[in-house]
């Protein structure tokens, strides 16, 4: 049986080579590591991109909204349009419930500079809570367009404002009851702040790395945390990665729920956090871009040859970087849902 998150890359792979894009005007199709599509519209780069919310009930749209916003800004596209399939559970939606989640989704549109131009909407027993699936569509200019699969061996591995900022602002509220008593009332509001400062938008930043020329490929690591962040983006480029677990910045509230909840922060839901592979010729002037504009960053590895395949440094060990086929985030809800049945039972 397949687990919660994800399909497994293996089995992902597959499923593609079986699957063949023959349509000439398409840049850029679907492929492990390939988070939104291109295609050239009469010279112009339409980049099309489709992600769903299913984790986070509370703040839902600023999710969706933003989760999908960065991974066109990893393209060199900027997010234009949006259109919203919104499933509300039966026997438990009013209309004052959708018309906030509507609101929500409104304001974060317009944070965003995004247009929202269509979807769908339908209560249905088929949810237990509201599901939101956004497509978004943009515009890249071709010579700021980043392709999948640019990256080269040798080339370092920069890390933008620390790992697990969506993770961890999530747990602080979906599961606030358990994290209270564990970690206290202030570092829980410190964790569920997050959302919002530094928050979850990627979008400048990429903007200003990928204007200045300092990078060759970024991405918006999300389920599966920074691990499997580095294994999608190395894979797309046909690399290995070495990567050191002391150089990745990990927040006090981070370390904290993950302490409380035997999680690894390195497989928690990693929006907020913006991974690009910079050539080692390159390094001062991110540095300088990323000084210039006060993002925090931190150099925590390379790209190696594929052959070398995946290593995390940990202290004196090099281990093999770990594979999360299940978000620690959603496996962490999974079993405080599961304690809940049993303890009402």
């Amino acid at each position: 049986m397949l687990g919660l998150g994800k399909l497994p890359v293996d089995l992902l792979s597959d499923l593609l080579r079986t699957h063949a894009v023959t349509d000439p005007s398409v840049v850029v199709g679907p492929g492990v590591g390939r988070d939104a599509a291109i295609v050239d519209i009469g010279g112009q780069m339409l980049v099309v991109k489709t992600d769903p919310i299913t984790f986070a009930t509370s703040s839902a749209p600023h999710y969706l909204v933003n989760i999908n916003a960065n991974d066109l800004a990893c393209l060199g596209a900027q997010p234009r349009w949006m259109l919203v399939t919104a499933l509300f559970p039966a026997g438990e939606t009013t209309a004052a419930d959708v018309a906030r989640l509507f609101a929500e989704l409104r304001s974060a549109c317009a944070e965003r500079g995004i247009s929202l131009v269509g979807g769908h909407t339908e209560v249905t027993d088929a949810v237990v809570r509201p599901v939101f699936v956004g497509q978004l569509l943009g515009i890249a200019e071709p010579e700021r367009m980043l392709k999948p699969g640019g990256a080269r061996p040798g080339e370092r591995l920069l890390l933008t404002r620390g790992v697990a900022i969506e993770g961890t602002a999530l747990l602080a509220t979906e599961a606030a009851g358990t994290l209270r008593y564990a970690i206290g009332a202030g570092s829980l509001a410190a964790a569920a702040a997050l959302l919002h400062d530094p928050g979850l938008s990627v979008v400048r930043d990429a903007e200003r790395l990928n204007r200045n020329g300092v990078v060759t490929a970024l991405h918006d690591p999300t389920e599966g945390g920074i691990a499997m962040g580095v294994r999608e983006m190395a894979e797309a480029s046909g690399c290995g990665a070495v990567v050191s677990r002391a150089a990745i910045i990990v927040r006090e509230e981070t370390q904290a729920i993950a302490r409380a909840l035997d999680l690894d922060p390195l497989g928690m839901l990693a929006s907020g956090s913006l991974l690009a592979a910079v050539p080692a010729d390159r390094m001062a002037e991110a540095e300088t871009v990323c000084a210039e504009h006060q993002i925090p960053f931190a150099w925590i590895g390379k790209l190696t040859p594929a052959q070398h395949g995946f290593t995390l440094r940990d202290g004196e060990r090099d281990l093999a970087l770990p594979v999360f086929t299940t978000d620690e985030v959603a496996r962490a809800l999974s079993l405080l849902g599961q304690t809940e049945r049993e303890s009402s039972a």
